[in-house]
């Protein structure tokens, strides 16, 4: 049997406005092609005529734009191409179409409760519940989050009052609602009122933000992935941090990436006497990896004094496939095992989330993958007054995934109002302010250093008290609203 052209026209126009979508995500951060993506789909879904097509419309669309999204993901693959550079079009393939399972979802539910105009409503609720549900089932993955479409002024000011998933949301009621003018349906003009407001308070970001009279050394030392571990050059990576270290100027404290120091932290004692003498006194928050009892965790440690004076944070959110696999045992059986991990089960997570008392004040360690969720940060019960991440975006390559690990940076620190020191060993590190702004960087692939002023931090932020709460209950509001409706009008 032929296959029709009406037959393929649709789920080929939804992945064709998946990957225009994704054209609003780091690097290319286009706003018009993100809107005109969201515009497609929506016409797109609203010539679905049943809940199994527009599932369908919705898992093209995911399709597309997660694998264009996401395409940085096949990075870690090629770092050891003999050996693991198989599975890369398995993860993105995988990735993608896993992902875009929630969307599909998404618009099913969005087709079964809406009818007439209100199926518009509808979507953006659907859509909206199950972009959460990315954000946390099975421990979350809400990297390429529609709230982390072209970031700007208006986005930054919106994120302490609804975080990034109410963003998302605005970004549906701003766009979705435009397809029904073009059917001649003029109750789609309500969505100019979303993007009158963020043109508004785009305005209203304050120029400058208060500083503190602390200093920061954000050192990063360009390692790329497949020579950090090397027994020749990997020293000459510590050497070059310890130079930086040395450098003159006065500081509080210096920040070195994830896993910067060579080698195990039980087995260190003279690294670190090196470290100690090129600080001059002052604490060093280093990343490395170390065991305890037969099991290996990758920490953020913070040398002070001694070799013994020492505070230690342990990654407790593992990256799945990275620093451990789910369903270990069997997987080893089949010869596959995290891309970083240190043995077959991985590394394990660490027991507690707490502050480091710092010279520039009690700060929450973050280690890489922790960045990306919201819930991470907000998992402390004292307010910290700065969050510290560092990360290895290495793994990430040249392209995509670090400028949008910088975006999700952002992100928290705009959400929290709060300053965000972020070290990553071959960029982007960089001094963030409490509005999400970058105040100092040093660019990706290039080893140096910056002495960054701490900005002082905001107030608690509505969204600091209230999490991702207003945007699940607006997001059921529109289904049920879109229930009511269609009950309605069956019963007159």
């Amino acid at each position: 049997m032929k296959l029709s052209f009406e037959r393929v026209k649709w789920p080929l126009a939804a992945l064709a406005a998946g990957i225009l979508t994704a054209q609003g995500l780091a690097p290319v951060n286009s706003a018009l092609a993100a809107a005109a993506g969201l515009l497609a789909i929506a016409c797109v879904f609203l010539q679905s005529s049943t809940v199994r097509q527009a599932s369908l419309v919705g898992w093209f669309y995911g399709v597309g734009y997660f694998a264009c999204g996401l395409a940085w993901i096949v990075e870690p693959f090629q770092v050891d191409a003999a050996q693991t550079g198989w599975m890369a079009p398995f993860a993105l393939i995988g990735m993608a179409g896993g992902l875009a399972l929630f969307w599909g979802a998404g618009f099913a539910l969005g087709q079964f409760a809406g009818r007439g105009a209100m199926r518009i409503v509808t979507l953006i609720g659907a859509w909206g519940l199950f972009e959460l549900a990315r954000a946390y089932v099975l421990t979350g993955f809400p990297w390429a989050g529609l709230g982390q479409l072209a970031l700007n002024k208006g986005g930054l000011v919106l994120l302490p009052w609804i975080g990034a998933q109410g963003l998302g949301l605005w970004w549906m009621a701003s766009i979705l609602p435009l397809s029904l003018v073009l059917r001649r349906q003029w109750v789609g003009i309500l969505a100019l009122l979303p993007l009158g407001v963020i043109c508004f308070i785009g305005q209203r970001l304050p120029p400058v933000v208060e500083m503190t009279e602390h200093k920061v050394r954000i050192v990063q030392p360009n390692a790329p992935q497949d020579e950090k571990w090397d027994q020749q050059k990997r020293w000459i990576f510590f050497d070059r941090l310890l130079n930086y270290t040395a450098a003159e100027g006065d500081v509080d404290l210096v920040v070195w990436p994830e896993t910067s120091a060579p080698g195990l932290l039980n087995y260190l004692h003279d690294p670190m006497l090196q470290m100690l003498d090129a600080a001059k006194g002052t604490p060093v928050l280093f990343g490395v990896q170390r065991e305890e009892r037969g099991e290996y965790f990758n920490s953020a440690v913070v040398l002070k004094d001694s070799v013994t004076d020492l505070d230690i944070y342990d990654k407790m959110h593992l990256v799945p496939f990275g620093e451990y696999m789910p369903l270990a045992t069997l997987m080893s059986k089949i010869g596959v095992f995290g891309l970083a991990a240190r043995t077959q089960s991985g590394f394990a997570a660490g027991g507690e989330q707490g502050l480091l008392d710092l010279p520039i004040g009690m700060a929450l360690p973050l280690i890489c993958y922790e960045g990306v969720f919201a819930q991470d940060v907000a998992r402390s019960a004292q307010r910290p007054e700065v969050m510290i991440l560092i990360t290895n975006d290495a793994w990430f390559g040249t392209r995509s995934g670090p400028q949008q690990h910088l975006v999700q940076a952002q992100l928290r620190a705009a959400e929290q109002g709060l300053p965000m020191v972020r070290a990553a060993n071959t960029g982007i590190s960089a001094m963030i302010d409490p509005f999400g702004r970058i105040v100092e960087q040093i660019p990706q692939q290039q080893a140096g250093f910056v002495d960054a002023i701490l900005p002082a931090a905001l107030p608690k932020t509505v969204y600091s008290q209230t999490g991702d709460w207003p945007a699940l209950v607006l997001a059921t509001l529109c289904v049920l609203a879109g229930f009511v409706v269609r009950d309605h009008s069956r019963s007159t």
